[in-house]
C-alpha cells in the first residue's frame, strides 16, 4: 500500500509543541523510513512506518531526554494516535530496551525490545538520518551511510551508544538490508 506523508500529521507535530528543527528531523526520518520499506523485499504497513517515523520524536516537544519515548507516546495517547504508532514512539530509544537497561536508565520498566520489522525500519532510518544529516561523518550520499552503516556505528561512540545498542543496531540493519538485499 502506497502512503503519503500527511501534511494534518504534521501539523499535529507543530500543535503539539515540537520545534521546526525536530519536525525537520522526523519528516526526513519519515521519508528515509518509506524509502527504505518500500524496496523489494521489505513487505511492511506503509503508514506504520511512516506515522511511526514520523511521530517519534514527539515527546521531544516537552523533553529532549531520555523519557522523550515515553512522553510522546503519552501525548500520542492523547492525540488518539493508533497503538502501533504510540509503540513505536515508546521503544525507539536506543533502539529497544531490555527491561534491565529501562531501569538502569530511570523509565518505567517494561520490554521495550523491537518486535516487528516496521519498528526496526524506523530506527533504523533515525539512525541513518542522524549520520546523514549530522555532519560528524563525511560521506558523498544517503547510499554510502548504509554501505558504511556498521563501520560508521563502531567508530563513532555517539551513534551506536553502548555495547548492547551497537549490536541491536547493527543486527536490525543486517536483517533490513539482507531482507532487501533479496532478488
Amino acid at each position: 500500500m502506497a502512503y503519503k506523508i500527511q501534511e494534518s500529521d504534521i501539523d499535529l507535530l507543530r500543535d503539539a509543541g515540537v520545534s521546526e528543527d525536530d519536525i525537520k528531523h522526523c519528516v526526513k526520518v519519515a521519508e528515509k523510513a518509506l524509502e527504505v520499506a518500500g524496496r523489494p523485499g521489505a513487505k511492511v504497513d506503509m503508514e506504520l512506518v511512516g506515522r511511526g517515523a514520523l511521530f517519534h520524536d514527539l515527546g521531544k516537544s516537552k523533553t529532549h531526554e531520555i523519557e522523550h519515548g515515553r512522553v510522546g507516546a503519552e501525548l500520542g495517547i492523547r492525540y488518539g494516535l493508533p497503538p502501533q504508532v504510540i509503540d513505536v514512539m515508546e521503544k525507539h530509544i536506543r533502539g529497544g530496551l531490555t527491561k534491565e537497561e529501562a531501569k538502569e536508565l530511570g523509565l518505567p520498566v517494561k520490554d521495550y525490545t523491537l518486535r516487528t520489522l516496521e519498528e526496526k525500519i524506523v530506527i533504523y532510518a533515525d539512525r541513518l538520518v542522524d549520520i546523514i544529516t549530522d555532519g560528524i561523518v563525511v560521506i558523498r550520499d544517503e547510499k554510502e551511510a548504509e554501505k558504511r552503516f556498521e563501520e560508521i556505528l563502531r567508530t563513532y561512540p555517539k551513534y551506536g551508544k553502548n555495547d548492547l545498542t551497537l549490536n541491536r543496531y547493527l543486527g536490525y540493519h543486517r536483517e533490513i538490508q539482507a531482507l532487501i538485499n533479496v532478488q
